[in-house]
């Protein structure tokens, strides 16, 4: 260890003293309304970005890790946190499961399993790739794990990718079956760079993408790009393609309603460039809503599925959310697919994954904390659904058939008081007209998530009601309420 590392280490190690001196939580308390029922949450203590996920189709079990404070409830000293779950819903916490170190903290990253031993640590185990922040910079790390992913051993050459610019991490890897190597996809400052590598040690650039495309309101994370199948073959820019190039890439701030969001861009992917479709200028959001960040998908998903979670937080408030032995969580599990708009342009669909579908319960007359709603709303004509409880508060939502929009008021949602961002308005285009729209609401004890027709958008927000919202009116369609099958 060298005299910098040492120095870092002993930092590191004073930075989490003192992170659990003064900001430790009620560690036995029992009374916690707004923890969710079937959205995943740490135990105790501060979450941000998902992390390394990947699906054991040994086990059948999908893994999730997760930036972690393990010593507050609000941001501090970065560790992955572990969980498992064998179904989406009901998760395992499995603790840490990669620590600083003399190197520095544990920031994003993802895992991949190396089938066939390209690492040298052995087939079929797992790598997790993931950024090392310290003083004097970032850079990537790796880790190994020969038990499917419950405790993982750092690899002794590590950092193996050193940072040059501030900003210079999140790795995202992938197998790319064009050059059988690894592709590493890298947020830096606002734009992002690819590497590949035959190992996962040693990396090389490729390119860039990004400088003069999409927002760039603030710092650009947590990228991911993803293979979509079309469900025919079409004849894009002169030439028969079967499959599309997705680039998921979050931002903070610069979101469409403030704070954090995640855009993407649709294109192809030769195995050293990415080329996007769209036009340079334009920003596509994958969901309308103010509490969708860090968006990512899981390794390995079976049945060649594109399964996403996201962060259901914003970084204008993160740290101040009104819970008290926990803070964050995650959003439901996404598939996403890809569908052209009534303006023929390509657009990512997002539909609540089918394991989530299967929670819903027996048909109810009576709106519980949590639940999911499905509504018929007229599309020709305009429509307003309101959500409320005995205390007057209120989530109003509107479709507008003239100006082809759906929107969420959460100004009168409960309490709004610990920020002066939280209080929101948020709009989803219709980017598909129908005559009748079928909208599916997932709700549960502090948030709403809304699912258009056949996924063609969403958005998702917080709530924090003193008491839940037991009254649903709707005018211009009707309701279907169902509980939940947990």
């Amino acid at each position: 260890m060298t005299m910098k590392h040492s120095f870092l280490f002993l930092f590191s190690i004073l930075l989490i003293v003192l992170t659990s001196c003064s900001n430790k939580p009620a560690r036995h308390l029992t009374d916690e309304p707004f923890r969710s029922v079937y959205h995943h949450s740490p135990s105790q203590n501060w979450m941000n970005d998902p992390n390394g996920m990947f699906y054991d189709d040994v086990t059948h079990l999908w893994h999730l890790y997760y930036q972690h404070n393990p010593f507050g409830t609000t941001w501090g000293p970065m560790h992955w946190a572990h969980a498992v779950s064998p179904d989406l819903i009901h998760w395992e916490q499995k603790g840490i499961a990669i620590a600083p170190d003399s190197i520095g903290t544990i920031f994003s990253g993802s895992a991949v399993i190396d089938r066939y031993s390209t690492a040298g640590f052995g087939e079929n185990v797992v790598v997790a790739i993931y950024t090392q922040s310290e003083i004097c910079g970032q850079h990537q790390s790796i880790a190994y794990s020969q038990d499917g992913g419950m405790t993982f051993t750092k690899y002794e050459g590590n950092p193996v990718l050193m940072g040059d610019i501030a900003d210079f991490r999140d790795p995202k890897v992938f197998w790319d079956e064009q050059t059988n190597r690894w592709v590493m996809i890298l947020a830096c400052q606002q734009e992002v760079r690819f590497y590949s590598s035959v190992n996962l040690r040693e990396w090389q650039y490729e390119s860039s993408f990004g400088a003069t495309y999409g927002g760039h309101g603030g710092v650009w994370e947590c990228p991911d790009l993803i293979k979509m199948p079309l469900e025919s073959e079409q004849m894009i820019n002169g030439k028969m393609a079967s499959e599309l190039w997705v680039l998921l890439l979050n931002i903070n701030p610069g979101g469409l309603f403030g704070g954090s969001a995640t855009q993407y861009f649709v294109g192809e992917w030769d195995g050293t460039t990415f080329t996007c479709f769209d036009e340079p200028n334009e920003t596509k959001w994958l969901d309308y809503g103010k509490d969708h960040y860090a968006t990512v998908t899981w390794n390995n998903a079976p049945d060649h599925r594109i399964v996403a979670i996201g962060w259901m937080s914003n970084w204008q408030y993160a740290n101040n959310l009104p819970t008290v032995a926990f803070r964050s969580q995650n959003t439901i599990a996404r598939d996403l697919s890809l569908y052209k708009d009534d303006a023929g342009e390509w657009r990512v669909g997002v539909m609540p994954s089918p394991e989530l579908l299967a929670i819903k319960g027996e048909q109810t007359k009576v709106l519980g904390d949590a639940a999911i709603i499905e509504l018929e709303l007229d599309g020709k004509q305009n429509a307003v659904i309101t959500l409320s409880n005995e205390k007057g508060e209120k989530v109003v939502m509107s479709l507008d058939a003239h100006r082809q929009t759906f929107s969420m008021d959460r100004t009168a949602s409960g309490d709004c008081s610990f920020s002066q961002d939280f209080a929101a308005h948020t709009t989803a285009p219709l980017f598909v007209h129908h005559d009748t729209h079928h909208i599916t609401l997932f709700i549960d004890h502090c948030s709403i998530e809304a699912f258009g027709t056949d996924g063609e958008w969403a958005m998702t927000n917080l709530v924090f009601p003193s008491e839940p919202y037991n009254h649903i009116d709707v005018q211009g369609g009707k309701a279907a309420i169902y509980d939940i099958n947990y």
